[in-house]
């Protein structure tokens, strides 16, 4: 079983209070807009860290993550990346292969909007975290923590970390 923090658009921001959960995870993903490098080498200390750049970032994060990051945790098929869509709007650029091939699990970012929603048509389950950073339209600060046991994804938990 694997305990996971799931996070998105940081725009440069990271405090105690991220890391307090970082701390109590076994792994960390990050859904893009990251900002400085400095955010995910605060997470990378202290846990391992899974993620994709977003349309914010520079080229230097762009040289560390992919755009795409589709990897198995246990036995769940991941797919993470930054401007996906949602069920029956997902992305142009993912559309077809998304419909071909599937994930268990597709997770974006993007929106700064806290949604999980499960597609029935292509049996996957969407999650997008919103945004733990403090730039952008969002009023309140969000992550998502979940475990992943097998195939399973269960004890999902919505983190409000306050208002901005």
């Amino acid at each position: 079983m694997k305990k996971i923090l799931l996070l998105s658009d940081t725009h440069s921001h990271i405090d105690d209070v991220i890391l307090k959960y970082v701390n109590q995870a076994d792994e960390v993903w990050h859904a893009g807009d990251i900002g400085y490098l400095a955010v995910t080498d605060a997470i990378k200390k202290l846990k391992p860290l899974r993620g994709v750049y977003g349309n914010i970032d520079d080229d230097k994060a762009r040289m560390e993550f992919p755009l795409n990051n589709r990897f198995f945790c246990e036995g769940v098929d991941v797919w993470i990346t930054h401007i996906g869509g949602y069920p029956d709007k997902y992305n142009p650029t993912i559309r077809a292969e998304i419909t071909k091939n599937p994930p268990k699990l597709f997770i974006c970012g993007h929106s700064h909007i806290l949604k999980v929603q499960f597609d029935k048509k292509l049996n996957l389950l969407h999650m997008n975290p919103g945004a733990c950073g403090k730039y952008g339209f969002h009023q309140v600060r969000t992550m998502l923590r979940f475990e992943i046991d097998g195939d399973k994804i269960q004890s999902l938990e919505v983190i409000e970390l306050g208002k901005k």
